[in-house]
């Protein structure tokens, strides 16, 4: 059974985002997968203090949710993060858990330890983004960017995206009933579709 990991990402719960980060994990729910859901604002994680702690041996030493996160992410086939656009990138909340993640980092680069296979022992997983901004104008540049650095310490594929601009007011993503649909398809697809790897 493929595992799927969402992340929610807006600090506005309900929102754009979040409404089709829950359409992306039904699609992937009617196609078998395990899905689970995990909402930024509401987790405890502090910011990366550059202690260099984790080149150690490639875990953080704060002790906080960022622990449960990271390993629930490594055990994850496909991860899904949902998420407003902020100035060009994500809000704080997710922010703090991409730059915690220089432990991820840390334990490849630095410790060299191997990252252990998805749940269904895939070396590679499957990363999507979803992202909505207010403004008319496209500027997706910038985040994707950061999400796809962030994919990559977890041998994360960037797989795929939906990025729509132009909606901001809250649930106004409901008056794009295209997008609902290219969401709930997207987490059909990751769930169903093969891997190149067995």
């Amino acid at each position: 059974m493929v595992r799927v990991i969402g992340i929610a990402g807006s600090p506005r719960r309900g929102g754009n985002t979040e409404t089709l980060l829950d359409r992306f994990l039904a699609g992937a729910r009617s196609d078998g997968a395990d899905v689970d859901k995990m909402v930024a604002p509401d987790l405890n994680v502090g910011p990366c203090t550059a202690c260099d702690g984790c080149w150690v041996d490639g875990h953080c030493i704060i002790s906080d949710d960022y622990q449960t996160v990271c390993e629930e992410l490594i055990t994850a086939d496909v991860i899904v993060l949902a998420s407003p656009l902020y100035f060009w990138n994500v809000p704080s909340q997710v922010k703090t858990v991409i730059d915690r993640s220089q432990c991820m980092w840390a334990r490849k680069i630095v410790v060299k330890e191997p990252l252990t296979p998805s749940t269904s022992r895939y070396a590679r997983r499957r990363g999507v983004f979803i992202c909505v901004g207010g403004d008319r104008v496209r500027y997706f540049e910038g985040v994707v960017r950061t999400i796809k650095s962030f994919f990559r310490v977890f041998n994360v594929d960037y797989w795929g995206e939906l990025l729509y601009h132009g909606v901001d007011a809250k649930n106004e993503i409901e008056e794009h009933p295209l997008a609902l649909q290219e969401a709930y398809d997207l987490g059909s697809r990751a769930a169903s579709e093969a891997w190149d790897e067995p």
